[in-house]
């Protein structure tokens, strides 16, 4: 006999890069939770402006409401009464992340957190790397290379700016499959 602990929290990381579907599948995993009437609380760094102060928006212009935070500990303190938690843009939020995200875990929570598992340069892009090694649930997401259409699994910066850090969509970045890549000068690391 199966039994379901209904108490068993858990998180799921949705990761790849710029340009895969990463907030495009949080946004069906939370609107789909939300149909079920679950309590759903849904974050995003105040960093990520671009699209939206109010929603997490997906470059295919599907959007959701969410709560802006400018640190994880933000997350956990408003999102106590929810069942469901999404976090959006995970990448920019420092390691403490992975702690809170435990955390809800632990609470009982289901976290559902997307962002880009490396950044510009192909290095690990924390604090995703560590969320992955405690997830349950893994989806990587392939993007489509802009230069030949083959599986993209890496993200072009197409600016000169070396700040690992740099808020931007199709302005500043293409996503490029391996072949396509070309990595920046070791000079701008």
């Amino acid at each position: 006999m199966n039994v379901i602990n209904r108490d068993c929290g858990w998180i799921e990381v949705v990761c790849g890069p710029m340009f895969s579907g990463k907030t495009e599948e949080l946004i069906r995993r939370l609107r789909r939770a939300q149909i079920a009437k679950q309590r759903v609380a849904i974050f995003k760094p105040k960093i990520d402006d671009r699209f939206s102060t109010d929603h997490i928006v997906s470059h295919s212009e599907a959007r959701i409401p969410s709560v802006a935070v400018d640190t994880p500990q933000e997350i956990e303190e408003l999102a106590m009464e929810a069942q469901v938690i999404g976090i959006d843009e995970a990448q920019f939020f420092d390691e403490s992340l992975v702690a809170v995200c435990e955390a809800l875990a632990d609470a009982g929570k289901r976290v559902i957190v997307a962002g880009l598992d490396t950044d510009f340069r192909t290095k690990p892009f924390e604090p995703i790397p560590q969320l992955l090694a405690r997830a349950e649930y893994i989806t990587k997401a392939l993007a489509i290379c802009m230069q030949c259409g083959n599986p993209a699994n890496r993200t072009q910066r197409i600016t000169s700016d070396s700040r690992k850090v740099v808020v931007g969509a199709s302005d500043i970045y293409e996503a490029r499959c391996r072949n396509c890549y070309e990595p920046p000068d070791e000079e701008d690391e």
